[in-house]
């Protein structure tokens, strides 16, 4: 007999002894299967499932489960099933197989069973693997296997959630899997959609995170089962991988990053913004770091344009630096319009008050990005869409030129007017520091006539009216700058 044999008999050793086993008195179990791992032992008032096939000891077949191609379901140690039954199963973990002898007096005695089938004073075998256990007691089983650092937000009843799962049964058979259909499973929690047992075990989790979520079959399918795959009274094991979630009520969700200590006025709606972003989803997927193609692209409108070196950037005489613009994966900004349509509406509000030099990041739930629909092959229906702005800078198209005097020398009578020629130094940069041209590297100054269109409008006004010695700081809007084409 193997090792893990049991003999739940007194006095029968001294029989055998004498060469004589005589007959049983009690069930003799070998346990010739144990697994490794054996998170539970059935116990009296325990409900199982198990699969056997039932013989005699000539190993003609009585009965099986298998030939059913059901496993059988009951409570074991109440009385519901033949008494050397009932104790045979006692103590088994999940997956473990026992071979049992059970005498007549702990079988069907004297009288036998099954019309005949199995004769009086008969010795029974049974092969048995045990599938499942639970008890009316138990309560959901969640275990965290991996959770992000990063935690702003957990599930709570009501959010809508799109998760990645396996699901098996106790035993470990397969029954279905997110991850074969390449989709996540998309739905709403606490809201009646899910089972039960789902529905609480997925509060609480972070995006990011991974559940292990063994539920009881009170909680899932019960009596019923569930077609084909999910057989009555089965405990479900669900591995769980949250990608995303949100609600409904939702709204854009705003993180400074870093704000400029100098911040003389923040976009407002129907400013022309250019920025640098990285779009991601809920689980990290970067999805765009580039400009956009309308509202098909992740955010944009399709506002690029070709730099053009056809003017020159600061006035006459300067050299072209070539194209200003830059990004973090096609070497320029995404440039719109905000409040007015033209990118997504999570993006509208959420460019609503930046600062020229600031970093935020800016939170889109679906209802305000692209929907159940999604864009694209790489950003699926109602998803929730992190962007990380660089905001370089911003106008509108009603923007004058903005002069602010650095020094003015007393006693200035006279000041530049229009068609005066002018000799003048200068430093010339973008709205974010870039620079682009100074004067200063030359042997003299710059020399234009005013009014002649020989250098930016915005700079033709801003030397108006300045004394000799005068030092002035112009911001100059692009539309009195190099325009739309740079």
């Amino acid at each position: 007999m193997a090792p893990g044999s049991l003999v739940l008999l007194a006095g029968l050793l001294g029989a055998r002894a004498l060469g004589d086993p005589g007959p049983l008195e009690d069930v003799v179990i070998d346990r010739y299967y144990i697994p490794k791992i054996c998170l539970r032992e059935a116990q009296m008032g325990d409900f199982i499932r198990y699969h056997y096939n039932g013989t005699f000891k000539d190993g003609k077949k009585f009965d099986s489960s298998y030939d059913r191609g059901t496993a059988v379901a009951g409570v074991v140690g109440v009385g519901r099933l033949i008494t050397g039954m009932d104790r045979g199963l006692q103590g088994m973990c999940v997956n473990e197989r026992r071979r049992l002898v059970v005498p007549p007096h702990l079988g069907y005695g004297s009288i036998g069973a099954l019309a005949g089938l199995i004769p009086p004073d008969a010795t029974l075998y049974f092969d048995v693997v045990l599938l499942d256990i639970w008890n009316k007691k138990d309560q959901l089983q969640v275990t965290t296997l991996s959770k992000p650092e990063r935690c702003n937000r957990t599930v709570e009843s009501s959010d809508f959630v799109r998760y990645h799962y396996n699901g098996t049964l106790l035993d470990g058979t397969p029954f279905d899997s997110s991850y074969s259909k390449q989709s996540t499973y998309d739905t709403y929690v606490g809201t009646g959609w899910l089972i039960k047992g789902m529905d609480q075990g997925l509060l609480g989790m972070c995006a990011g995170e991974k559940r292990s979520i063994v539920i009881p079959p009170f909680l899932a399918y019960g009596e019923k089962g569930y077609g084909t795959v999910i057989p009555p009274q089965a405990s479900l094991v669900f591995s769980v991988l949250l990608v995303d979630f949100h609600n409904p009520r939702d709204g854009v969700a705003l993180e400074q990053l870093e704000v400029p200590a100098a911040c003389g006025r923040r976009a407002v709606t129907g400013d022309f913004v250019r920025y640098h972003y990285n779009g991601t989803l809920m689980d990290g997927t970067l999805f765009d770091s580039r400009h956009g193609t309308g509202r098909g692209g992740a955010g944009g409108t399709g506002q690029e344009r070709a730099p053009s070196a056809r003017d020159a950037p600061c006035g006459e005489g300067a050299k072209s630096p070539g194209s200003s613009r830059r990004s973090y994966s096609r070497n320029h900004t995404y440039d719109t319009y905000i409040g007015k349509g033209y990118i997504i509406p999570g993006m509208d509000q959420g460019l609503q008050g930046v600062c020229a030099g600031e970093r935020r990041r800016v939170v889109v739930p679906p209802h305000l990005a692209y929907g159940e629909s999604g864009a694209g092959d790489k950003i699926p229906g109602s998803a929730v869409l992190i962007f990380d702005v660089h905001v370089i800078d911003f106008h509108n198209p009603e923007d004058p030129v903005e002069i602010e005097t650095v020094h003015r020398p007393e006693g200035c009578n006279v000041t530049s007017r229009p068609r005066d020629f002018v000799r003048y130094h200068y430093n010339c940069s973008l709205l974010d520091g870039t620079r682009l041209f100074s004067s200063h590297d030359y042997e003299a100054p710059q020399e234009v006539t005013l009014g002649t269109n020989k250098v930016i409008e915005g700079l033709n006004r801003g030397l108006l009216d300045m004394c000799v010695g005068e030092r002035r700081v112009l911001i100059v809007p692009p539309h009195l700058g190099h325009g739309e084409s740079g």
